[in-house]
């Protein structure tokens, strides 16, 4: 079951406003880099569903970080189906992430309040996920799909929506304006924030600092 429930998790997204998004498949460095994350102010933090027997690497790697760092909230991303999703909930995840609008995905995270966050690509599908009951809208791939000019346009007719960019998001001062004064809710940034090197070295307060300087940043731009 959840610890934190949908509202809190889209508040707390929109308080920090940086989700790093990671996965390995050796658990151990996950929990490092869970931590590292953690150590630097983040409190929002999605594991991704990318290769085999992840979701045995995710219920090792959350129930260490219930006790760990009891104020992070874990969650999942490229759950691309309901089955895959229904295991994760299962497994105690917080919040489901998407790349895709998918139906039985909307409905089970639905029936047991879980947020769910599903990727879009249009206005049209912003709607749609809207109807389905997302609070928290993922654009996916962000700088594909048209960038912070495209958070801005969306954001016309439809002030009201949250939306979190993932891809095309570095934590540069530029970069990082952009997207939050384009009307950004929060943005997802993956490899950027764990560069090779840093993983191989086990440089793991690099992550720490720059975790740190990008919610310096983010405060200054909200």
């Amino acid at each position: 079951m959840a610890r934190f429930t949908r509202i809190e998790v889209a508040l707390t997204m929109k308080k920090t406003g940086i989700i790093p998004v990671f996965y390995h498949p050796d658990v151990e460095l996950c929990k490092q880099v869970v931590k590292a994350c953690y150590e630097g102010g983040i409190r929002v933090f999605e594991f991704t569903n990318r290769g085999d027997f992840a979701t045995q690497v995710f219920s090792e790697l959350n129930q260490w970080a219930i006790s760990e760092c009891p104020e992070l909230i874990l969650g999942v991303g490229s759950v691309v189906d309901g089955p895959t999703a229904a295991m994760y909930i299962a497994l105690g995840t917080n919040f489901i992430v998407s790349p895709l609008i998918d139906e039985e995905t909307a409905r089970i995270c639905n029936k047991r309040k879980m947020s769910w966050s599903p990727g879009c690509g249009s206005v049209t599908e912003i709607g749609r996920a809207h109807e389905l009951g997302c609070e928290v809208v993922k654009i996916f791939p962000g700088s594909s799909v048209g960038g912070p000019d495209f958070v801005s346009a969306v954001m016309g007719p439809m002030p009201y929506a949250s939306i979190m960019p993932t891809g095309g998001v570095t934590p540069d001062e530029a970069n990082l304006e952009r997207w939050f004064k384009a009307g950004v809710h929060c943005v997802g940034m993956g490899s950027q924030l764990f560069p090779k090197e840093a993983l191989a070295n086990g440089d793991f307060g690099f992550i720490t600092d720059t975790c740190r300087n990008c919610l310096v940043l983010v405060q200054k731009f909200k």
